[in-house]
């Protein structure tokens, strides 16, 4: 494990839409621990805040944590790292990180700002308009239910399905498009954006290099904050 070898042990605290590019990207072994988190958090920003901070409080031993979240609505403003190094994508959300690159991310918002995405992640764990139909219509019925989504959903343009690579845009194609057919209601198109793992592959690899000390903890870049011990993530940081 890392601890034997003279380096921190790495752990990960996750979304679940994050989860699974993550397991497939970290090398078997690498990380001592991965802990999962429900999507369900990121409704109530402070609840995912302290959600977070209590994972990161009941790791015991000083640790490089990798958090597989962006800055989710201000939902990592104020974590504070305690005895441990964290290591953040640096981003508003996680669809920057499944795009590839921000640059990608700002590239599509730009042609289309009014955008719903949809991944694995979001489908099988997560929320979307027909789910949140569903979920409503067991409480308000359905002409209430309709009202509430036309309050939020009216103004956007597009669904859009994001995957890494073929195999699972053909995988989840079926259930997106059944979302995007009752976002029709709103006018809504439904396209299809192959994503990339790039993001998450220079993020293991600035993981690799903080365990192994070759990148210090003000080697922060475009893409990461690295918080040293005793730091605390502050919105102003993901500021571009």
């Amino acid at each position: 494990m890392g601890s034997e070898r003279g380096r921190p042990p790495v752990v990960v605290v996750t979304c679940k839409v994050l989860s699974s590019v993550l397991e497939r990207l970290l090398p078997p072994g690498f990380a001592e621990e991965l802990r999962l988190l429900d999507y369900g958090l990121h409704r109530v920003p402070s609840k995912l805040t302290a959600a977070l901070q209590d994972e990161l409080d009941r790791i015991e031993q000083p640790s490089l944590v990798i958090l597989g979240y962006a800055l989710c609505g201000n939902g990592l403003k104020g974590i504070r790292a305690g005895l441990h190094t964290l290591l953040v994508p640096r981003t508003d959300d996680c669809i920057a990180v499944l795009l590839g690159s921000y640059k990608q991310y700002m590239h599509q918002f730009s042609a289309v700002p009014g955008t719903i995405y949809l991944t694995k992640g979001w489908i099988e764990s997560g929320s979307h308009p027909l789910k949140e139909f569903h979920e409503y219509s067991a409480k308000y019925g359905d002409e209430q239910s309709l009202w509430i989504l036309d309050q939020q959903y009216q103004h956007y343009e597009r669904l859009a399905l994001v995957a890494p690579n073929p195999e699972e845009m053909s995988a989840y194609r079926p259930q997106a498009q059944e979302v995007g057919r009752f976002c029709e209601r709103w006018g809504m198109r439904y396209e299809e954006i192959m994503g990339s793992d790039d993001y998450v592959r220079r993020l293991v690899e600035m993981a690799f290099g903080l365990r192994d000390g070759t990148i210090g903890p003000d080697g922060s870049g475009p893409d990461f904050l690295i918080i040293p011990p005793g730091g605390e993530i502050r919105q102003e940081m993901f500021m571009r």
